[in-house]
């Protein structure tokens, strides 16, 4: 499996959070050849190098491997379904968006709809948009056809939205890029550390519920006592938005190295060695403050006593939407920091951070 065909079926692949498997299984297949495999009740995949040799410092790569998406609430009497947010969208974009529910059956088609516009009153039109006035529409005319399609209650939905890739300007455009491309930055850095001498193991761990409260690395962190953890992010570009005096994250602007932002203060001396490493190698980075947002990165760093972590992320525009821009240079910048960090990263490095 060549890399961008890594990339396609990992944005293709339906894993909103809990329902994380497919994703598990394009991982699985990548790495079947460098490396073995455990997974626990969460969905959380451990990716373990053949080429480890114990003994040494852990470090740990994570990506997380769900996607935002929404869960059916109930079957309307006309068989429309209510459904629920899961994790964090802007709901004035939802309506006219194709999505994907899964049934008994396989998944299937809808439209997210809302009260056509001949059809509003003035107060309607003025009020916000919420997920009590839209429904999804999976053509059926009735309750009992909807659940005849095998539309159940607690079906997981993501967006449809093929992957596709425009080469003359090596622009990626798919769903769930937060944080498909960190899953590939994860894969993609294990595979090319098989030709380093390095002086640290390596795992790979593709977490699970990152969009709902990061839940998922808390357990991994009670099954891994990692020493160092690098966490692969799609982050979201400020550049079509923001003065550009104030601009981090900027599309083609290389590696966003995070220092801090609504959840976490990455380790200090740990972000300067990544800086530093970027810069000895030649690599393309934007060092970024943000007052929002979180990433796994915010339970890794006092897990364990507390463990040296970074944020490292591929810009992408119009993140947590169904449609998100990202560039090739960016993803492979950040897989070639994650290869330079790893061949530099030792016993005695560590304890320095």
């Amino acid at each position: 499996m060549e890399f961008l065909q890594l990339v396609e079926k990992l944005s293709n692949a339906r894993g909103m959070s809990g329902f994380e498997d497919e994703v598990l299984e394009v991982a699985r297949e990548y790495a079947k050849d460098f490396a073995t495999f455990k997974e626990d009740s969460m969905r959380n995949l451990y990716i373990f190098p053949k080429y480890n040799k114990g003994n040494r410092p852990l470090i740990m790569l994570d990506a997380h491997g769900d996607e935002v998406g929404f869960m059916v609430q109930a079957v309307k009497p006309d068989g429309t379904l209510r459904f629920v947010g899961v994790g964090t969208w802007n709901e004035k974009a939802l309506s006219s968006s194709r999505v994907q529910i899964k049934t008994s059956n396989g998944y299937i088609t809808g439209i997210i709809s809302a009260i056509p516009p001949h059809f509003m009153t003035e107060a309607q039109r003025m009020s916000s948009v919420t997920y009590d006035s839209l429904s999804i529409d999976i053509g059926a005319t009735s309750a009992e056809e909807a659940l005849s399609l095998g539309v159940k209650v607690g079906a997981p939905v993501v967006p449809l939205t093929p992957f596709n890739y425009e080469e003359n300007r090596t622009l990626l455009l798919g769903k769930a890029f937060d944080d498909r491309l960190g899953v590939a930055a994860v894969l993609q850095s294990l595979k090319l550390l098989q030709n380093e001498k390095l002086e640290a193991d390596v795992v790979g761990v593709i977490s699970a519920q990152e969009e709902v409260g990061m839940r998922g690395i808390k357990a991994v962190m009670e099954n891994l006592r990692p020493d160092a953890a690098i966490c692969f992010e799609g982050c979201p570009a400020d550049d079509t938005f923001t003065p550009e005096y104030l601009i981090q994250d900027r599309l083609r602007g290389g590696v966003m190295i995070r220092h801090m932002d609504n959840s976490v203060i990455c380790t200090p001396r740990f972000v300067e060695f990544a800086e530093k490493t970027a810069e000895e190698e030649g690599i393309k980075v934007q060092m970024a403050v943000r007052t929002g947002g979180g990433n796994n990165g915010a339970y890794v760093v006092s897990a364990n006593g507390g463990t040296p972590v970074i944020v490292a992320g591929v810009p992408v525009r119009y993140i947590h939407t169904f449609n998100c821009y990202a560039a090739m240079e960016d993803v492979e910048a950040n897989i070639a920091l994650g290869v330079a960090l790893c061949k530099r990263l030792n016993d005695k490095v560590i304890k320095g951070f």
